[in-house]
């Protein structure tokens, strides 16, 4: 709940910073000369590009969490159970050994969408936040192409070198 709190607030905060730089960029742009116009251009790209970007973040975080919600709905979700430090950080090498038998789920069910799912869970309790980000987004879209139950199944696909997973160090 304190996440979804911050993520509000924070993305008020922002969408209060657009608007107030927009109106300075029309502010320029009414001003009319050709110095002030090209100002009032180039700060009206700042709020699209920042509106831009926090739609794409908003659309990213409601569909993992759909998915987590589907994945706790058939008792799928992995068990936060990690030892901590006592600052509350996962250890690093419960979180590695994690890693490790969600690294080979992964590798054993290459279409699976909850194996990726978990795979990001255990990337992003492994302090690696950008492979868990790209392995969430490889849950959604795989969970996005996957057929409802009414559909045929799809011809099986072996997957990419590319999208094999890695792990946390990189190594």
């Amino acid at each position: 709940m304190r996440a979804k709190i911050t993520y509000f607030v924070t993305a008020a905060v922002l969408v209060f910073y657009f608007v107030l730089v927009g109106s300075r960029g029309v502010m320029l742009i009414r001003h009319g000369t050709l110095l002030t116009v090209t100002f009032g251009v180039a700060v009206l790209i700042l709020p699209v590009i920042g509106v831009w970007f926090l739609w794409k973040n908003t659309q990213f975080v409601r569909r993992a969490n759909a998915l987590a919600a589907e994945l706790d709905a058939e008792g799928g979700l992995p068990v936060d159970d990690l030892p901590r430090t006592p600052s509350g950080r996962i250890e690093r090498e419960a979180a590695d050994a994690a890693f490790a038998k969600r690294r080979e789920e992964t590798e054993d069910a290459p279409d699976d969408w909850r194996a990726w799912f978990r795979l990001a869970v255990a990337y992003q309790d492994a302090r690696d936040t950008p492979r868990a980000r790209k392995a969430m987004q490889r849950a959604i879209a795989l969970h996005r192409s996957a057929p409802s139950p009414a559909d045929p199944a799809p011809e099986h696909t072996t997957s990419s070198p590319s999208s094999a997973p890695s792990s946390p160090s990189g190594a």
